[in-house]
């Protein structure tokens, strides 16, 4: 079977499925014994820059779960590495970026991205996932969006009230553009990369674009958004996936992406009359009803399902990533009872 006939796929163009694909953001992570195993043995770098052992990660939990996909194990931020801002993933505190820039005079000392050459790891774990997957399943590529990896490198690490990143953007607008516009044709770059290695669809992650108002989303983060979707090739459906603030749905639709990812804090139904019915949509389960019960879990998985009313271009997937406290044999269950309540 060709990429193009698997149900993920054909929901990801609005074409009919059998029933409705999931898959889950954060699927191979530490909820799993065998994930906790590999870092055991690997710091986080080290497993992405291994190619047998990220494969390895990616694939663990396909056959588990039951899903219809698999999804990259990578990281939003090794595309920022090659620029020479001391990237670190810091035990307990997550990432940290040793150069922030925070105006004009740094973007000066930035190195450029040369994506063959600095990425290619992750371009051959696409190789070694595609060659395993034989078909009976697509690979999910992804990247951070331009604005969520911006916000990175500008802050320093994660952020609550990104003050430096819109000082940036409203103080020196031209050195925010500039930024972004390296971001975004090297993320375009590395993504059409994780395409030609074989991912059948990829999703661009927006987590931390929520921060802005649809007023400054449009003014300093749609176009550079647009122009990595745009720049995709070879062309392959796109999931176009932000966080926090539903008033921006309109917006990311307008930025480009055959599916718009929904989070939790909009109905489905409601978030899709937002994006308009000529798009599919990801979601939007919370995640933290994994962390209930079976009866719970089914309940509210099929209130998703409901709302969704089995149009076709309904992908189901959590509203974000799974949560490290959360049982596998929730995750299997929630797996199960999407495919058999949304059977056709």
């Amino acid at each position: 079977m060709s990429a193009s006939d698997l149900p993920l796929v054909r929901a990801a163009r609005r074409q009919p499925t059998p029933y409705t694909p999931v898959w889950l953001m954060r699927q191979a992570g530490r909820y799993m014994a065998e994930y906790r195993e590999m870092r055991r043995r690997y710091s986080f770098l080290e497993l992405c820059k291994n190619p047998p052992a990220a494969a390895e990660v990616t694939l663990q939990p396909v056959d588990r779960l039951g899903v219809d996909g698999a999804i990259l194990f990578a990281d939003i931020l090794l595309i920022v590495e090659p620029l020479g801002v001391g990237l670190e993933f810091a035990k307990g505190e997550g990432p940290v970026i040793a150069k922030p820039v925070r105006g004009e005079a740094d973007l000066g000392r930035l190195a450029p991205i040369d994506v063959d050459s600095a990425l290619g790891f992750v371009f051959e774990t696409v190789r070694i996932v595609t060659r395993a997957l034989d078909g009976r399943l697509p690979l999910i590529g992804f990247a951070g969006a331009p604005f969520t990896v911006a916000s990175y490198v500008v802050e320093g690490g994660p952020s609550r009230d990104f003050v430096h990143t819109k000082r940036l953007m409203y103080q020196q607008p031209e050195a925010w553009h500039r930024l972004m516009g390296v971001l975004a044709s090297a993320t375009g770059r590395y993504l059409s990369g994780q395409i030609r290695a074989g991912a059948s669809l990829v999703q661009l992650f927006d987590s931390w674009v929520g921060a802005l108002s649809p007023a400054d989303y449009r003014a300093f983060v749609l176009p550079h958004t647009r122009a990595v979707i745009e720049s995709l090739s070879p062309r392959v459906p796109v999931i176009h996936f932000g966080t926090g603030n539903p008033a921006l749905l309109p917006h990311m639709r307008e930025a480009g992406g055959d599916v718009i990812g929904l989070d939790w804090r909009v109905d489905l139904d409601v978030g899709w009359q937002a994006v308009g019915a000529d798009v599919g949509v990801q979601g939007n389960l919370d995640p933290s009803v994994l962390l209930t019960s079976p009866a719970y879990i089914r309940q509210r998985a099929k209130d998703v399902l409901e709302r969704a009313g089995g149009r076709p271009g309904h992908i189901f997937n959590l509203g974000h990533g799974v949560f490290q406290q959360t049982p596998v044999e929730h995750v299997k269950a929630l797996v199960d009872m999407v495919h058999e309540m949304s059977a056709r």
